[in-house]
């Protein structure tokens, strides 16, 4: 009888036993059954670092990565810098501490940045260049149009309409930047080669009141000259506004970007031209680029997106 009971007690304790082993909380059963391994299931999310959404130009461009990255089921944090390379570096540092998987980068000075996105190297995140490019760091990939080939289709439709002859003069973007120094370096290769002389180059920094101001300050300088380049669409329009009010209507204006501003301008006569960058589709592939990295896929160095000359 006491033999019956002792194999009673120790089955029993095997039932037990075998009952707390199956699929307890925590176990990899059931981390398995979580939909795989820790870091396939884990969300990835893009960090945007713009450098401002004070021009219709990059919010037209912001807006059409977040409706990209929502179509793709993507998180994205959009941070602006403000024209300010400090805090530039500042919201990338920020956002290499907020996990991001990917890094979008429009840099404010091309120069500047490159301490950011090594910060971004060290903490392997990948980082991609948006519109305007970076002088030094890894950079995945690039997305921008071809500043140089706009800056060369605005100086000759500038050579066209005057008859390669008179002046121009040129309003340059923000010193440092690739885009002023690209768009300058395609303008000036056609119009050095050309009979059209540049008379004023100063630097406006891709802002629509100081472009009127610089423009102010080159009338008053009594230079005479039958055209303006601009690097960009704020820019030309803060110096058409100059022009009227010193009624000087019949100068040749041409921008860069053809924001929704400046295409009403070149309809209605107010500007002669501007070289479409299409910002929407350059955000659109900013994510799709960075969605093609995070899937171990290969990217191109260089991903163009198309230019379009805009005229009435």
């Amino acid at each position: 009888m006491k033999k019956i009971w002792t194999l009673a007690i120790l089955l029993i304790m095997a039932m037990f036993l075998g009952a707390c082993s199956l699929d307890a909380p925590g176990s990899d059963k059931e981390a398995n059954n979580s939909g795989g391994d820790g870091e396939a299931s884990e969300e990835k999310k893009i960090g945007f670092s713009i450098s401002t959404l004070n021009n219709p130009f990059f919010v037209t461009l912001a807006e059409g990565a977040e409706a990209r990255a929502a179509e793709l089921g993507m998180e994205i944090t959009v941070v602006d810098a403000q024209d300010d390379p400090a805090k530039q570096a500042s919201d990338i540092e920020d956002l290499i501490q907020q996990g991001v998987s990917v890094i979008l980068v429009n840099p404010t000075d091309s120069a500047a940045v490159a301490t950011a996105i090594e910060s971004a190297n060290n903490a392997n995140i990948p980082v991609i260049t948006v519109d305007r490019s970076a002088d030094s760091g890894e950079v995945v990939a690039h997305i921008a149009s071809d500043n140089v080939e706009g800056g060369r289709m605005a100086g000759n439709f500038i050579i066209e309409q005057l008859g390669d002859a008179g002046s121009v003069v040129e309003l340059e973007g923000i010193s440092g930047s690739s885009a002023a120094r690209e768009r300058g370096q395609g303008f000036n290769e056609v119009i050095d080669g050309s009979s059209i002389e540049i008379v004023a180059n100063q630097t406006a920094n891709f802002d629509r009141a100081e472009g009127l101001n610089v423009m102010e300050n080159i009338i008053q300088s009594g230079a005479e000259f039958n055209a303006v380049f601009a690097h960009n669409d704020e820019m030309a329009l803060g110096a058409k506004e100059a022009l009227a009010a010193a009624g000087m209507n019949d100068i040749l204006v041409v921008g860069f970007d053809a924001t929704d501003d400046a295409v009403a301008a070149v309809e209605s006569g107010e500007m002669a031209a501007t070289v479409a960058q299409k910002p929407d589709e350059i955000g659109v592939s900013a994510v799709d680029t960075a969605q093609a990295v995070l899937n171990g896929d290969s990217v191109e160095a260089f991903v163009p997106v198309q230019l379009e000359l805009v005229t009435k």
